[in-house]
């Protein structure tokens, strides 16, 4: 079977929907394999599917839906689960901190994602992919971080840069 399109995402109604009453296959994803268009994946049940999505298609999620097969009573829907990722969640005391922060490792083109009170965190933060030497940063300044394992909503992509 060849997938051209994410049908819906399971953590969204009309996705929920699609898969309710079906028997879950998953392919089992890190994070860095979520940007790619087209690969051959494998169920966690061994079943071999390829991936060939349009060039203006989103990213895989988690979540997303890539086959239904069968009647919804009995059927197989294929879903996409994401490995955690390592990564280190800055909570920075101030907007001058996070600023600073920010502006730091920016210099080194290190991707980050933003998170306001109203997320998972509970808090304003910038979550970044684990490395040591962000890490001892962070200790160096005194920012506070924790280093935790999270499935992230958007795949860290590699930063291409030119001057």
């Amino acid at each position: 079977m060849i997938v051209t399109e994410i049908l819906g995402n399971i953590h969204e109604a009309p996705g929920a929907e699609l898969v309710a009453g079906r028997h879950l296959e998953k392919v089992v994803l890190p994070s860095a394999e979520l940007v790619k268009r087209i690969q051959r994946l494998t169920t966690d049940h061994g079943h071999e599917l390829g991936l060939r999505l349009p060039a203006k298609a989103p990213d895989l999620r988690d979540g997303d839906v890539l086959a239904v097969e069968g009647d919804p009573d009995g059927g197989n829907a294929v879903v996409v689960q994401v490995l955690p990722t390592d990564v280190l969640v800055i909570g920075a005391r101030s907007i001058t901190e996070m600023a600073f922060v920010a502006h730091s490792l920016g210099n080194r083109h290190l991707q980050a994602q933003f998170f306001d009170e109203d997320s998972e965190y509970g808090a304003q933060v910038m979550v970044v992919q684990y490395d040591h030497t962000v890490q001892d940063f962070l200790e160096h300044h005194g920012v506070p971080y924790s280093r935790q394992e999270r499935v992230m909503p958007v795949p860290f992509r590699h930063a291409e840069h030119t001057h």
